[in-house]
């Protein structure tokens, strides 16, 4: 048998196939459940719970602005990310002794920042800011690695549906939970309540296993930096198969990056008013995303990682049309509502099955820093999009636009006869085959 990180070839194997039951109903998924909540609160407190902390006490928008480049640890986390392949910290095992690290300084860090007051301790607040990013970004990284490794590939689709939404859920305590509860306590107590939503993770960590195969893992730190790309490249097809997923990468979901890039500047120029655009575009996004990333996970418990490409792909390029009709007919709430649904279930759907595909892409023996590294490379067309759809827009229109985010759209979905062909089929590797004997014996 030969193993090339997201390819096995096995002869003499017939494929295995689960039910939809074995599947879903394990203690796999339960753990994607707590871990996906746990990994998105820093984020959501950085992106919501902080700027308001700041604002209601009068800190002025620009330096609120600034805050954000305080997040970019979340773009970086692949520069890091090799020392939690290589080293490994004496207690809970590689992945788990990661995880329990970040998630207990993320619970003091976000506890602690309610003590500052913003009008005369702003340079303290950045660094403990940084911080909450840094940790934040580190658990993403270990937590990545260790649902990679927790999951066999027919899992991943699901797992990774389930651990999306979990992890956009979390965003109702720091962006909800902790705004109300401003209104009636002390800020101190606002964040040291949010901060300890981190048990969730920590009591998680205690209780689910160590998954990390220390015989794959780097011995040496050249071993982590170097060897991801030597891995990577070496697999069957060599460096053009690895510069065509790398670029199935950044194409996959261009087009909807662009096309949501500018969307509330969109509405405006629609005619749509503020609080048009908050109850009914915003609400729409909202449920629409989630609801794609449920269905995706669904739908995946059928279809293999390559057809949800395909199916979801197509799914994202035809509801990028509907903007061209919205941006001739002006004002239309109704309109409004079913447009914007229709995008962002398009946009929940392809990003399950890309998070799916790159799991399934990172080899187990450097999964942190492999999977780190594919994350922050489908950060760039979101980047490129919101540096360049200004100038488009004013250039050619919102229509022609729109046009041109759907062809756009087009190159991605060519590449997946390249990196995810629709009647590819993957057989088990032997830990898959380990894993589904159990469930087998378990069942009968």
């Amino acid at each position: 048998m030969t193993e090339t990180g997201g390819t096995t070839e096995q002869s003499g194997l017939a494929d295995v196939t689960r039910s939809w039951t074995e599947i879903l109903f394990n203690r796999k998924m339960l753990a994607c459940i707590f871990l996906g909540f746990t990994s998105g609160m820093p984020l959501y407190v950085l992106i919501s719970l902080v700027p308001a902390w700041l604002r209601s006490n009068d800190v002025n928008l620009a330096t609120i602005g600034l805050f954000a480049l305080i997040g970019l640890p979340y773009t970086w986390k692949f520069v890091w990310s090799p020392l939690m392949d290589r080293y490994k910290l004496p207690f809970l095992g590689r992945r788990r002794g990661w995880a329990l690290l970040t998630q207990v300084v993320l619970l003091l860090a976000i506890g602690v920042l309610g003590q500052f007051d913003p009008s005369i301790s702003l340079q303290v607040i950045v660094a403990v800011v940084f911080v909450v990013a840094l940790f934040g970004a580190s658990q993403d990284i270990v937590i990545d690695a260790y649902r990679r490794e927790l999951l066999a590939d027919d899992e991943l689709g699901t797992g990774t549906s389930i651990f999306v939404n979990a992890y956009r859920l979390s965003g109702l305590v720091p962006g909800s939970l902790a705004l109300i509860l401003a209104d009636h306590q002390p800020w101190t107590v606002v964040f040291w309540v949010t901060g300890a939503f981190m048990l969730v993770g920590i009591v998680t960590t205690l209780m689910i296993r160590e998954v990390s195969d220390d015989a794959l893992a780097p011995h040496t730190l050249r071993e982590a930096v170097i060897d991801p790309f030597v891995e990577f490249f070496s697999r069957d097809g060599g460096i053009k198969a690895g510069l065509a997923i790398l670029a199935f990468l950044f194409l996959y979901k261009l087009g909807d990056n662009m096309a949501t890039a500018l969307a509330t500047p969109f509405y405006i120029d629609m005619g749509y008013s503020l609080s048009e655009i908050g109850s009914v575009a915003k609400v729409a996004g909202l449920w629409a995303s989630i609801a794609g990333g449920v269905l995706g996970g669904i739908i995946m418990l059928k279809v293999s990682i390559n057809r949800a490409l395909w199916l979801f792909g197509f799914v994202q390029v035809f509801t990028i049309l509907p903007y061209i009709w919205l941006s001739q007919a002006g004002h239309s709430l109704p309109g409004l509502f079913v447009v914007v649904s229709g995008e962002y279930l398009g946009v929940g759907l392809g990003t399950i099955a890309l998070t799916a595909f790159m799991a399934r892409e990172t080899s187990r023996a450097f999964t942190a820093t492999q999977f780190a590294l594919f994350s922050s490379f489908i950060a760039v067309p979101r980047t490129v999009a919101n540096a360049s759809t200004g100038f488009i827009v004013e250039a050619v229109g919102w229509t022609q636009f729109f046009i041109l985010c759907t062809i756009v759209a087009i190159p991605g979905m060519l590449l997946l006869l390249k990196v995810a062909p629709w009647t590819d089929k993957r057989l088990p590797d032997a830990e898959e085959l380990e894993e589904l004997e159990r469930l087998k014996e378990k069942s009968t």
